[in-house]
């Protein structure tokens, strides 16, 4: 059976029964031959009853029942063979279903197998990233050592050096500081002026567009004297 017969059930349904069938037709075979038999031996019979005397009557009696002792006994085998047939296809369908799981919990265990060898993989190319970037940095660690230990006699000289620089940093720092201090404050005081000068212009806006709509009117009735 392939891997598909093994999976598919409904073949494996067909197969099951197309073995009972040809069990069943097996066994009518079977039946069928040995009631033709022993019809032939009953014709046979009645034929040599109407014909032989009782000395033949006795032998043919005889080869008869010698025969049907014959034919009862590969029957018998017969029915041996097919019902032994029958459980070793029953042991067989056992061990389908039993193959069809061990099959599903192989493919799972690979299934997770493989995802677990992906994760592996990835890990391991992250890990081999991390260790070049480690030695790269080493690398620089040592190359920086270098060229401490060569500058090692001015150690001194370049720590005042240092220091001092970052005193005059750090006055610059805090002079920055409080100009930007300022600089906000500043800022804020030129928002809120801002703020209000646009307020203001807000209202003078207001305030042009009534004097215009008072100058329409007085014009208007300008006109209106006028024509008067």
């Amino acid at each position: 059976l392939s891997v598909a017969s093994v999976e598919d059930p409904v073949v494996m349904s067909k197969i099951r029964q197309n073995l009972r069938e040809k069990h069943a037709r097996h066994i009518a075979d079977l039946r069928a031959y040995y009631d033709s038999e022993i019809q032939s031996l009953k014709q046979q019979l009645e034929s040599s009853h109407r014909t032989a005397s009782s000395e033949d009557l006795k032998k043919i009696n005889q080869s008869l029942a010698d025969r049907c002792d014959q034919l009862d006994a590969a029957l018998n085998e017969a029915s041996a063979r097919i019902k032994a047939l029958e459980n070793k296809n029953n042991l067989l369908e056992k061990q389908v279903a039993d193959w069809r799981e061990r099959f599903y919990a192989v493919s799972n265990t690979s299934k997770v197998l493989q995802e677990r060898l992906e994760e592996m993989r990835t890990t391991h190319k992250e890990k081999d990233n991390t260790i070049s970037r480690l030695k790269s940095r080493l690398k620089e660690l040592e190359e920086a050592f270098e060229k401490a230990y060569k500058l090692s006699d001015n150690k001194n000289t370049r720590l005042q050096e240092e220091n001092k620089m970052f005193q005059n940093l750090l006055g610059e720092y805090e002079s920055l500081g409080k100009e930007h201090e300022r600089v906000k404050d500043t800022l804020n005081t030129t928002e809120n002026k801002l703020l209000d000068a646009n307020t203001e212009i807000s209202d003078l806006k207001r305030t042009i567009l009534k004097l215009e709509a008072q100058l329409k009117q007085v014009e208007h009735e300008n006109t209106l004297k006028l024509r008067h």
